[in-house]
C-alpha cells in the first residue's frame, strides 16, 4: 500500500464529511410555528429510476407565505440547489428540476416535494422552508439512493487515475464516484479492496474486513482513510456507485475474442455490459454465472450469488474479475447488457 498516514475506522468511530451527515432535523434551536416534524422518515430510500416524495406539512396555513424547496450541496459548504418556489398557487421550477420535480398537494396542508425517475445524482440533503413575511423556518430530509458500491482500476493498472480520472472512469462504467456513507454501508455489507480509491469528496480510502500483513497488517477492520489528497497530482484507484437499470444483463457462452463478443451482443439487439451494469443486474436481479464473460471496458469478470469450490473457489459473492486480458487471443463468453 501507499505508505502516507492514515486513518483507520471502525465501528467506533467512524470518518464523517459533510457530505454524508444526512439526516431529518430542523431549524436548530427554533420552535417550528408553521411546520410540522414528521415522526417518521427520517431518510427517503429509493432506487435510480423510481420516485420519492420528500414529506413537508403545513400545521396551519398563513395567509400569505411562500414555500422554498432546494437541495443542499453537500460538497460546497452552504451552497443551495434551488428546486422551486410557490406562492401556494403557481409554482416556479428552476433549471431541469422543471422536468422531474413538484409539489405533491394531495390536501391544502400538503407541500411535500414530489420527484420522478431518480438519477444516481438526486441523492442527498433536501430543504423545505416556509417563508412567511420576515419569518421563516425550514426542515431538512435525507434522499439516498440504494445501490452497490464497487471497486474500480484502470487498465493500465493499479493507482492510475487522478481524482477527474476516476469520476469519468465511474460515469463510463454507469455509475458515479460513492460517497463515504455508501462506501461504509458496503462494507458492512462484505466489501473489502486492499488498493485505495477516490470517493466523491475527494478523499481517499480502502474498506479492510480481515486484516494481513499485505493489507492492513495488524489494525482492527475498517475503512482505512488517506484523507483529502492532491486531485490532479496524486494517483489511486476509485470507489463507483451505481443502482438499478432499465435493462438486464445476459451470458452469451464462447469461445469468443472481445471483438467476437462485440458481434455476439450486437446480434442478439444488445452490447457488452458495462461494468456497472453487471453489478447492478448482480446486486437487485440475482445474476449469477459461472463463468467468465467479456465486458465492454476489456476486462472479464462473472457474478456470483453462492460461493462454492467448483466456481473459482472464491468464499463471498460478489462480481470476480480475471482483469483485462488480451482482446485478441483471450477466449471467454461475453456479458450483454439490453
Amino acid at each position: 500500500m501507499n505508505c502516507a498516514a492514515f486513518i483507520i475506522v471502525t465501528t467506533s468511530f467512524l470518518y464523517l464529511t459533510d457530505a454524508d451527515n444526512l439526516y431529518y432535523s430542523k431549524d436548530k434551536d427554533k420552535d417550528l410555528q408553521y411546520l410540522m416534524e414528521p415522526p417518521v422518515y427520517a431518510e427517503i430510500n429509493a432506487r435510480r429510476r423510481e420516485n420519492a416524495t420528500l414529506p413537508c406539512i403545513l400545521r396551519t396555513v398563513p395567509s400569505q407565505y411562500r414555500v422554498k424547496w432546494s437541495k443542499v450541496e453537500p460538497l460546497h459548504t452552504g451552497a443551495e440547489n434551488i428546486v422551486l418556489m410557490s406562492n401556494g398557487h403557481e409554482v416556479k421550477y428552476y433549471g431541469t428540476w422543471q422536468y422531474k420535480a413538484s409539489l405533491r398537494r394531495l390536501h391544502a396542508l400538503d407541500i411535500s416535494l414530489r420527484l420522478t425517475k431518480l438519477e444516481l445524482q438526486d441523492w442527498g440533503l433536501y430543504k423545505c422552508e416556509l417563508i412567511n413575511g420576515i419569518d421563516e423556518e425550514s426542515v431538512t430530509i435525507s434522499l439516498n439512493i440504494e445501490g452497490v458500491v464497487f471497486p474500480y482500476q484502470s487498465s493500465h493498472g493499479r493507482y492510475k487515475f487522478t481524482f477527474f480520472d476516476a469520476k469519468n472512469a465511474c460515469a463510463e462504467q454507469d455509475a458515479t464516484l460513492a460517497t463515504y456513507t455508501q462506501l461504509f454501508r458496503e462494507w458492512t455489507e462484505g466489501l473489502e479492496w486492499c488498493n485505495a480509491g477516490w470517493i466523491n469528496d475527494g478523499t481517499v480510502h480502502y474498506p479492510i474486513l480481515n486484516p494481513r500483513p499485505a493489507c492492513g497488517k495488524d489494525l482492527p477492520p475498517g475503512i482505512r482513510s488517506y484523507g483529502p489528497r492532491h486531485k490532479t497530482k496524486d494517483r489511486f484507484d476509485a470507489f463507483c456507485f451505481t443502482s438499478t437499470t432499465e435493462g438486464s444483463v445476459f451470458y452469451v457462452p464462447g469461445p469468443l475474442n472481445f471483438l467476437e463478443a462485440t458481434h455476439a451482443c450486437k446480434e442478439k439487439g444488445a452490447s457488452l455490459a458495462r461494468v456497472g451494469e453487471l453489478y447492478s443486474s448482480w446486486k437487485f436481479q440475482r445474476l449469477e454465472r459461472c463463468d467468465g464473460g467479456w465486458l465492454q471496458d476489456g476486462s472479464v469478470r462473472f457474478p456470483i450469488i453462492t460461493p462454492r469450490k467448483r466456481c473459482g473457489g472464491f468464499s463471498q459473492q460478489g462480481v470476480h474479475n480475471f482483469g483485462f486480458l488480451k482482446k485478441s487471443v483471450s477466449l471467454y463468453g461475453a456479458y450483454c447488457y439490453k
